[in-house]
C-alpha cells in the first residue's frame, strides 16, 4: 500500500507540473474540459448511462466551450 500511495503522489505531481506554463486559451480548454468532464460522467451515473462516453463527450463539449469563451464568443 505504501508503494502503490508513493508512486500515485508522484504521477500527480508529475500531471500538474505539466500544466505550468498554459495560455489563457489553454487554460480555459482544460478547465472546460476537466468540469465537462467530470459533470458529464456524474450525469450518465445518475440516468444509468455509459460513464465513460458521458465522460469523453461532456469533456469535449467542455473543452470547446473553454475555447469559445476564450475567444469572445459568449460576452
Amino acid at each position: 500500500m505504501k508503494a502503490f500511495a508513493t508512486v500515485s503522489l508522484l504521477v500527480a505531481a508529475l500531471g500538474l507540473s505539466a500544466c505550468s506554463n498554459l495560455n489563457t486559451t489553454q487554460e480555459r480548454m482544460l478547465s472546460g474540459g476537466a468540469i465537462g468532464a467530470g459533470v458529464g460522467a456524474v450525469g450518465t451515473a445518475v440516468t444509468g448511462g455509459c460513464v465513460t462516453c458521458g465522460a469523453a463527450i461532456g469533456g469535449a463539449v467542455g473543452a470547446g466551450t473553454g475555447y469559445l469563451y476564450d475567444k469572445g464568443v459568449f460576452d
